[in-house]
């Protein structure tokens, strides 16, 4: 089951804003795959390697990475911490094609949703445990800008790659 999509509020302070922005575009995603079997979830634009399956487990990837790993600190969870990063360092986009669609969804759902319960109540000026190359630390607010703009960007893939499946367009 898909989350709701829910427009953000129009005039809400930072953090309702910036929450509200990320969980829409988390439900766009999870509304581009939805009711899509394996071979749906796997379809390609040649030339490109992107799958809708592919973008739902990078950006389950790109919630732990971000949230847990590098705001909190957290070691690497599973299915990251295993894989073969140095065999295939698009591990998370290619593997995809072997994982169930509704382990797929439930990947991504899982990480929104440890994403949320880590964030709740933080302040977005708060530093994260992780550093940059140079040893700079990244507030919750860029980190969470960050998050947007990725998810969005590949929301952008995923209206593509969803029309090429079977025709569904818009929202």
């Amino acid at each position: 089951m898909t989350m709701d999509r829910i427009d953000p509020q129009p005039a809400a302070d930072e953090r309702t804003t910036l929450n509200e922005f990320l969980d829409f575009l988390r439900a766009a995603l999870l509304g581009k795959t939805e009711g899509l079997d394996a071979a749906g979830l796997n379809r390609r634009l040649l030339p490109s390697t992107l799958t809708l399956g592919g973008l739902l487990k990078h950006l389950a990837l790109v919630e732990d990475y971000w949230i847990q790993e590098k705001f909190l600190g957290l070691p690497e969870l599973e299915p990251w911490a295993s894989a073969p990063w140095a065999e295939d360092r698009d591990w998370d986009f290619h593997s995809a094609a072997g994982d169930d669609p509704d382990a797929l969804r439930s990947l991504y759902q899982s990480a929104c949703e440890r994403s949320r319960h880590a964030l709740a109540g933080a302040d977005l000026s708060a530093l994260s445990v992780g550093t940059d190359r140079d040893g700079a630390h990244w507030n919750l607010r860029w980190i969470l800008t960050h998050l947007i703009e990725e998810t969005a960007r590949h929301c952008g893939h995923a209206d593509l790659l969803r029309e090429a499946v079977d025709g569904t367009v818009g929202e």
